[in-house]
């Protein structure tokens, strides 16, 4: 995990995992993305290979680069906690049904101060 991390800390490293989220990719290519050298894309894409978050394939002369983003779940996992995106889907499911209480209550009259005014 901390070779991936260490990896995608990189601008440039992340944006040509976004530039191979789309499709395989020969390294001049990538490198028209840029603005420094083809010599400096290769060593990007030397580390993303080397850390598995890129493989390449020759293609008769040229190398093609593609994502391989199996690298990524351990790091997705450790992350997801920091995430709270659980406590908030909870937090709003609940919002959304008082919501929706409130207003069946309002439409038939059974609100808790409806029942209070009948009553007194």
């Amino acid at each position: 995990m901390d070779d991936v991390a260490a990896a995608i800390a990189d601008p440039v490293r992340r944006r040509i995992l976004e530039l191979l989220r789309e499709r395989r990719l020969p390294a001049g290519r990538i490198a028209e993305e840029f603005e420094i050298s083809r010599p400096a894309i290769s060593r990007h894409l030397r580390v993303l290979r080397d850390c598995g978050l890129v493989r390449d394939t020759v293609v008769g002369r040229r190398r093609l680069y593609e994502l391989d983003s199996t690298r990524l779940v351990e790091l997705i996992r450790w992350l997801t906690p920091f995430t709270r995106t659980d406590l908030w889907e909870r937090r709003l499911d609940a919002l959304e049904t008082e919501v929706y209480r409130a207003r069946r209550d309002r439409r038939t009259g059974d609100s808790p101060s409806a029942t209070e005014e009948r009553t007194a």
